[in-house]
């Protein structure tokens, strides 16, 4: 194998996320739809049935989006998406965790908790998924049955019908990603980039998320009757192209500080911390004090492995004086020093 083939499907976020990053980079690459047709070379690759799934041309496999990311971009370093002051490029980390870990929350709740979602979203990843040539009623009968199996795992984002304290969670999902799109909206005002003039590990981790959100009816109406600037965004983002320069850190720190603080430090890092500590006790379900409400959901085990990363990437760049004081002013460093 020459080059590298990256299976994936539209319908998932870390997919659309990597293959943004690789088109970014102009890194030589074959798209696959990991469709039934594609199953037996796809698991040559991968130890787990998730997409995306990175072959690579010595024959090895990754997993895993910001993995993946990484390894390529030691790989291919030109053009950059690392920052080379260290507390701006943790910032860019941390807003990429944030992204992979709460946004897909709202993309998550929204694809499977309105029916009129649920029946898109489904039919569109059967029709990416039937072998070639099936007809028409394949992919409807497997929709059906996508349904079925997505709707009660609304559980795994602390979502779901029919049950009080989800649908309170759900109504808080929704408030939050109504909230982090106005934030995005202020950013994206004077640049076409989270960080400046060229994409980060940010863009792309935010990307993979309203991608996803724009696409399904209900959040994508809503995005492109309110926000006119995220929409541009995620279609520069589809292809990008920028090689400025990034901002000074003063300046991101002033205007990043309203996400960090009302969505990261108030909301995201409370969370993941109760999650993590739940896991640690043994526990099957947790509630997170967030935000003045009692947010309950079941413990999720991945999330307690990415925070745990997020700490180890802040510990490098601890000593950094006015990362820590933004930190400090928008109640993130407690979380991140845990």
């Amino acid at each position: 194998m020459s080059e590298y083939r990256l299976f994936g499907v539209e319908m998932s976020p870390y997919s659309v996320k990597v293959r943004a990053f690789m088109r970014y980079k102009k890194i030589p690459h074959t798209w696959v739809v990991r469709s039934m047709d594609q199953m037996a070379e796809f698991g040559k690759y991968a130890k787990l049935p998730l997409v995306p799934c990175l072959a690579c041309p010595d024959g090895s496999g990754l997993q895993d989006s910001t993995p993946i990311m990484e390894a390529l971009e030691a790989q291919f370093p030109q053009p950059p998406v690392r920052a080379a002051d260290p507390a701006t490029d943790f910032l860019a980390a941390l807003l990429e965790e944030f992204a992979d870990e709460w946004c897909n929350k709202p993309m998550f709740h929204f694809r499977w908790f309105y029916d009129a979602d649920a029946k898109s979203a489904a039919l569109r990843i059967a029709q990416e998924t039937v072998p070639a040539g099936s007809p028409p009623e394949a992919a409807v009968q497997m929709a059906g049955m996508l349904e079925a199996r997505m709707v009660p795992r609304l559980s795994f984002v602390g979502s779901g019908r029919g049950n009080a304290q989800a649908e309170a969670n759900g109504r808080f999902i929704e408030d939050s990603f109504r909230r982090i799109t106005g934030l995005l909206e202020t950013l994206l005002q004077s640049r076409d980039f989270l960080f400046g003039a060229r994409p980060t590990l940010a863009d792309f981790g935010l990307y993979g998320q309203f991608k996803e959100l724009l696409s399904d009816p209900t959040p994508g109406a809503w995005l492109r009757a309110n926000a006119p600037r995220t929409c541009a965004w995620v279609a520069r983002m589809e292809d990008p192209r920028g090689d400025g320069e990034l901002l000074p850190f003063a300046t991101l720190a002033a205007e990043l500080a309203p996400l960090l603080r009302e969505e990261i430090g108030a909301r995201f890092l409370p969370w993941s911390d109760a999650n993590a500590r739940a896991l640690a006790a043994g526990e099957k379900q947790f509630t997170a004090h967030i935000a003045g409400t009692g947010f309950t959901q079941e413990v999720q085990k991945y999330h307690a492995k990415s925070l745990q990363e997020i700490r180890r990437k802040f510990a490098q760049v601890n000593g950094s004086a006015p990362l820590r004081a933004l930190l400090a002013d928008t109640g993130c460093l407690r979380w991140l020093e845990s």
